[in-house]
Parts: C-alpha cells; structure tokens; sequence
C-alpha cells in the first residue's frame, strides 16, 4: 500500500535513473494531456512531497499520486508489453520508466507545480518538516478520531492506513479514540517521522525492529493473531472506509 516511504523510495529510484537525463520518448496516455511531448527535454529533478511525486523536465512537472494501486517502474528500454494500465512512459537512450495505475497524473507548469500541495502539513520525509507544527496541526480539534487526524493530510503528510493502524497500537489508543486522549501529540509525530524514516530505503515496511517475514507489523493485517505484546486476539473492523485493526488489551 503506497504510503509516504513508498513513495519517497520511488522518487529516489527515478532519479538514479532519469536526473541529467535527456528524454528520447515521452508517452502520455492521459486524454487531457495525449499532445504533451516532452521528448528532447532534460529532466532535471525528481522530488516527493508527502504522498505526491514530481518529474520536472524542462518547462513542465509530471505530477502524480499513487493512490491505492499505482507505481512507477524503472526498467531497460526495450519492447513494451501490452497493458492498458500504463498512463506514462519515459524513455532515455536505454532506461525506461513507466507509471502504471496512477490516480493521478497531469502536466503542470513547472515554475508552479507546488501549487497543488500547498495545502500539506509538514512532511515526514521532506525539509519542511516541523514535528512542533504537526503536534500543533494534529490537536487543533481534540474531539476528532484519533485515525481520522493522522490521514488527514493537511495535519501531516506522509501516513497511510499501516502507519495510522502501527502508531495507534504503539501508543496504546484506539484509533476511534479522540485526539484528546493521546497524551502526549509531539511524542506521537516524532514516532510516526521514525517510523517512515527508518523504512524509507526498504520494500518490505516493518515497525516491530524485526523484520523477518511475518514479524515485520504489530497488528495491521494480523487480524484473529495473537498481539505480540500480550498474546490477545487482534481485532479487525471493516465497516468504515478503511480496514483497521487493534488490540483489545493494549488499546483502551
């Protein structure tokens, strides 16, 4: 599930691949955006911004989100395969990048491609961030469900349904629980920029500091397993938008 690690790792690997690169192909395969051809075009950065990414390539900036199912892909220039999934392809001489899936993906002037985040608070992965700002950002309404704030975008940017599910059960509060309750917010910012931080550079996320397989989470996905801590069965609800898990003992 793309969340701000992922897609800070993938705008890493972009860049290794395509920064200081001339494009020899540029394939849009956005109706809105089918005649932009930025073929013979630098491209000279590829930078994250919470869950955003950005391509800037002479006058223009490829923006994209991941959204729940996308990617981008860096592979050998070469025969493509046929998939009517792919929204873009980026060629240089023998690299190939390739964003399959994409939520979102759009043109935009370069000069003013932040525009579109501008509504963001503090980045966990970026320079902007402010854990002070975040704590700041995550209380202004300390009635509202603990979850709700931390995917809220505009309080913090980078968390995701794994990272909001881990932090809860980290903290001990149940992710219905108001924001009121946590006790200390500035603490809770801190572990959530740790946690992407320390999992940026890896495909398979682990929060537990073990990451041999199936013992890399506390209780995302583990629902019916014994919690780690105490041996009690992980809860499960999916009765809302997203799928949240907990344990009964650990969080009250």
């Amino acid at each position: 599930m793309p969340e701000g690690d992922t897609v800070w790792r993938t705008a890493a690997t972009l860049r290794r691949a395509l920064a200081g690169r001339t494009l020899t192909r540029c394939d849009i395969r956005v109706p809105r955006f089918a005649t932009v051809d930025l073929t013979g075009q630098v491209v000279d950065e590829v930078l994250s911004r919470g869950k955003h990414l950005f391509l800037r390539i002479g006058p223009a900036s490829i923006h994209s989100h991941l959204k729940m199912d996308g990617s981008w892909r860096v592979t050998r220039a070469g025969p493509l395969p046929a998939d009517h999934r792919i929204r873009v392809i980026l060629d240089a001489a023998d690299v190939r990048a390739v964003g399959i899936d994409l939520g979102v993906l759009e043109i935009l002037e370069r000069d003013r491609d932040q525009h579109v985040v501008a509504h963001l608070g503090p980045d966990l992965l970026g320079e902007d961030w402010d854990p002070t700002r975040a704590a700041a950002n995550l209380t202004i309404d300390p009635d509202r469900p603990i979850a709700e704030a931390l995917l809220d975008q505009r309080v913090l940017a980078g968390i995701g349904n794994v990272y909001c599910t881990e932090l809860c059960f980290v903290t001990g509060n149940l992710p219905t629980a108001p924001v009121s309750a946590v006790a200390d917010p500035l603490r809770l910012v801190e572990l959530a920029r740790a946690m992407l931080w320390a999992n940026r550079r890896r495909w398979s996320r682990c929060t537990t500091g073990d990451t041999r397989a199936g013992r890399r989470l506390w209780v995302y996905g583990r629902a019916g397993q014994p919690c780690r801590r105490c041996g009690t069965l992980i809860s499960r609800d999916t009765t809302g938008e997203r799928v949240t898990f907990w344990c009964p003992s650990c969080q009250r």
